[in-house]
């Protein structure tokens, strides 16, 4: 691994040109306007690349800014769901033409905000979050129902409603990608939205927001900033909050489900993971070894140092070609760049805060002290400058261990051998999560078997790339519920179907069962 020069003033300057005020300050969005606090109260904005460099400051929003922000969300609703959907359609194309229009300069405010590096993945980020408000636009005439067939006296038709004012919850590791998956779906459906973003990295989605407001009617879309337990926790038992959307850890999870279970309203949770790599030995041929290592690393999601929860941080790898394979991955894991995430030739930046870093470092220490389990490459080992880990791996582990069932959400993998698949495949179910799978075998009948039986809601075979615009993802288990990023998604979280029965002719009407 190598390591060139932290990032110091530059992630200031990127801020400074895009969103900051006279003051230094990044308002928040409610009913149309930029405001701070009721209590004018504010949080310091870091850059996670260089701790000590304020970035700015957000406010720190409370009880009161929230029912500003779900009041504002309901004053806008019954306009904004009246629309035609031709409407509400053409907003959010427009917006997806301004977002690519400004797609750099987010990208220069996600590296600078998140500490992720701008060319592997803030870059591609800023991309999909365009590409998510084109697709939902493009499919806002999906929100419909259907006829039943009733006999000449009966017309029966659903209609497909919008919920209602939606409370959406974002993390700090992909915001503008989460933001991408929540706010045009919510929006091409016909609710108005309040968005939390994590106080952590609110800087892109803040900027989101001031570019999409000349489209949108005041109230429809609103952003609030601080703390979750003064402010997420707040939103999501809000009674005037119709549906919850949220992405996050799984403990956070727990709560958020359980104050909208107490109020009966219905939430989407795509929460943590510990996702399975499974190698087999003919995809660790000569020939396809590159190609493989390739998609691990990718599924490792190691360019965002390994701070998703879609990482394939369990690497299961077939006995016969274990050495082959874990040998090819730690030479490539060596030869990654980690540093400055505005530098171009960055492969790995810096994670998100002091806290997160000492959170991943004492797993790493925790698995020094194994004596049964060979540590690969140290990323402790390095000497670098700031929050920045490089890239560690644990070999010849157990299933059981610690590292291996807990999600450290850094860049930390665990590789396991195996014989067969039946042992491969109770390993990988054998987790109390299931969001994502990778599967990597040149005999697709044994690939296809092995997906159908592995407990996972999003399953790659042969490839690893990150979430395809228009396909459903969530999670299985205490990775969550619900489904998000599609039209089917779309429909299932932020719609409801109402059922109307007409009778026309003059019969006599049906008894009610």
């Amino acid at each position: 691994m190598t390591s060139r020069g932290q990032a110091g003033s530059g992630v200031a300057t990127v801020v400074r040109a895009s969103v900051l005020d006279d003051r230094g300050d990044v308002p928040m969005v409610i009913g149309g306007q930029r405001v701070a606090a009721a209590a004018d109260e504010w949080i310091d904005v870091f850059a996670p690349s260089r701790h000590q460099v304020r970035l700015g400051r957000v406010p720190r929003a409370r009880v009161a800014d929230v029912e500003r922000a779900v009041a504002a969300a309901h004053t806008a609703l019954p306009g904004w769901r009246r629309r035609h959907f031709t409407d509400r359609q053409q907003a959010l194309l427009s917006i997806a033409g301004v977002l690519s229009e400004h797609a750099e300069e987010l990208a220069l405010l996600t590296a600078a905000d998140t500490g992720n590096a701008l060319r592997p993945q803030a870059r591609p980020e800023a991309i999909t979050l365009a590409t998510l408000f084109r697709y939902f636009g493009g499919v806002a005439s999906e929100v419909k129902g259907v006829v039943l067939p009733a006999g000449a006296d009966q017309l029966q038709y659903t209609q497909r409603e919008p919920v209602g004012v939606v409370g959406a919850i974002l993390p700090w590791n992909s915001p503008l990608m989460i933001a991408g998956m929540k706010i045009p779906a919510a929006l091409a459906a016909g609710n108005t939205i309040v968005v939390k973003a994590s106080e952590e990295a609110p800087l892109a989605v803040l900027r989101l927001a001031e570019l999409c407001a000349p489209y949108l009617p005041p109230g429809v879309l609103n952003i609030l900033t601080g703390y979750g337990t003064e402010c997420g926790a707040v939103l999501a038992g809000h009674p005037g909050v119709n549906k919850v959307s949220f992405t996050g850890s799984t403990a956070v999870g727990r709560s958020v489900g359980a104050t909208a279970g107490d109020r009966l309203v219905p939430v989407s949770l795509e929460l943590g993971g510990k996702s399975p790599t499974v190698v087999w030995p003919d995809a660790a041929s000569p020939e396809r070894i590159d190609e493989t290592v390739t998609g691990v690393l990718a599924g490792m999601r190691i360019t965002r140092q390994g701070q998703s929860c879609t990482a394939g941080s369990r690497l299961f790898v077939h006995e016969d070609v274990y050495d082959r394979v874990l040998d090819a991955t730690v030479r490539r894991l060596r030869s990654l760049t980690v540093g400055d995430p505005l530098d171009e030739t960055t492969d790995m930046g810096s994670l998100i805060n002091l806290s997160q870093y000492e959170r991943v470092r004492d797993y790493v220490l925790d698995g020094r002290t194994r004596r049964d389990v060979e540590v690969a490459l140290d990323g402790l080992s390095s000497s670098f400058d700031g929050l920045f880990m490089g890239p560690t791996v644990f070999s010849r582990a157990d299933n059981a261990w610690r590292l291996a069932r807990e999600e450290i959400f850094g860049p930390v993998m665990v590789a396991i051998p195996w014989r067969t698949d039946e042992e491969v495949i109770a390993m990988a179910n054998d987790s109390h999560y299931g969001l994502a799978a990778y599967l990597w075998c040149n005999d697709l009948s044994r690939a296809l078997a092995a997906a159908g039986r592995v407990e996972s809601g999003w399953i790659q075979v042969n490839q690893a790339g990150g979430q395809m615009v228009g396909q459903s993802y969530g999670g299985l288990k205490q990775s969550g519920t619900g489904r998000e990023f599609s039209l089917e998604g779309m429909l299932e979280a932020f719609t409801t179907i109402k059922q109307v029965n007409v009778r026309i002719g003059r019969g006599q009407p049906e008894a009610a069962l």
